[in-house]
Order: structure tokens, then sequence, then C-alpha cells
């Protein structure tokens, strides 16, 4: 039985590298894979862009109306046989699109790879990521370190090179001076405090 993967870490642990991996790995053998990564990630625009410059055209950006089930079921039946849908920035797909994914799993046999944030940067689950912990198959984090040597578990954000902890949940990082870094619960809780 095919299964959901939810390959998650902090900012910088490698996630959009990973998923290029083992695209190529599917590739390398001869197998389908579909790409796909939400709408509202403007970043690379229709590219899934690592922080190593490594880069791959998606094939399907999804919107939040879009019914992810039936877009990859029809892709399998009339463009081509997929062996796996691998999707990247899952945080922002909604709790509905994240059972459909399952679903592709259970009613379709394709194995589905989720790679995303698991908090946004006021330490608050995304709904994409709250609904993957709950149903996906098997959970994995990718790690990174904190400025101080630490495990990073927060994605603290910057504008103009100040750290802020209000606003929007999601801001694209890189744009409109809009950054992020990733840091151990104590370098946070720090930033946070002054």
């Amino acid at each position: 039985m095919a299964k959901l993967y939810f390959r998650y870490g902090a900012m910088n642990s490698g996630k959009t590298t990973a998923l290029l991996q083992v695209a190529h790995n599917y590739e390398e053998r001869g197998m389908h894979i579909l790409l796909i990564k939400p709408e509202v990630d403007s970043k690379g625009s229709d590219h899934v862009v690592s922080r190593l410059d490594l880069q791959r055209k998606v094939d399907i950006s999804a919107t939040d109306d879009m019914n992810v089930y039936d877009t990859v079921a029809q892709w399998h039946k009339d463009v081509e046989n997929i062996s796996c849908v691998i999707v990247d920035e899952s945080q922002f797909l909604t709790a509905r699109q994240i059972d459909e994914l399952f679903n592709l799993t259970v009613y379709e046999n394709i194995p589905v790879i989720c790679y995303g944030l698991r908090t946004d940067f006021q330490t608050k689950l995304f709904p994409g990521s709250r609904r993957l912990f709950a149903v996906a198959h098997s959970i994995e984090e990718l790690k990174t370190i904190c400025r101080c040597g630490k495990k990073a578990l927060f994605n603290a954000r910057k504008s103009d090179n100040t750290f802020i902890f209000e606003g929007s949940q999601v801001a694209i990082d890189g744009t409109a001076e809009t950054t992020y870094e990733s840091l151990c619960g104590s370098c946070y809780f720090e930033e946070y405090a002054r």
C-alpha cells in the first residue's frame, strides 16, 4: 500500500534539496513523478528553488480551491502513469487538500511525499502541517542548526533585518524585505523578549 509521508523541518534544513534528490532518483529509474507546490508560494514563480540554487519547474500550482485528488487522478489517467506525487511547501495546502493527498495513497495507490514547515514565525502550526501530523503514515524531521549551534526549531521572521513577531501567517521568504532565520527555542525567545 502507498503511504503519505511528511518530511518537515525549520527553514534551511534542506527540504527542497531533498525533494529534488527524490525526484531525480525516481526519474533515474524511468519512473514519473508529479511535482506540486501551492500557488501562494510565489518564491521561484513556477519552480521549486533550493538555497543551493537548484531548481525545477512544477507540474501543478495548487490553488486553495483546487481538488488535488481529482487533478492528480486525471493526470495519472490522461498524461502519464505517476509513480509518486511530491509536494513542496505543503504547509500552505488546506486541510481538505491534505486529506485528498491521503486519499490518493488509499484509492489510487500512489505514494505522496510532502515537504514543509511545521510552524510559522509565531510558533503556530500551519493548517496543512496540522493535518499532515494527524494523517501521515510517516513523519520525519529534517534538522538544521541555530546560530548558537543547537538544533533549530523555529522560523523567526525579519523585516529590514529586524525580528518581528506580528503579522500575517504567510509572508514569502526573500520578497518585500522579508527574510527568515532558523533559531532554537532559547534564541527565538531571547529575540522575542527584546
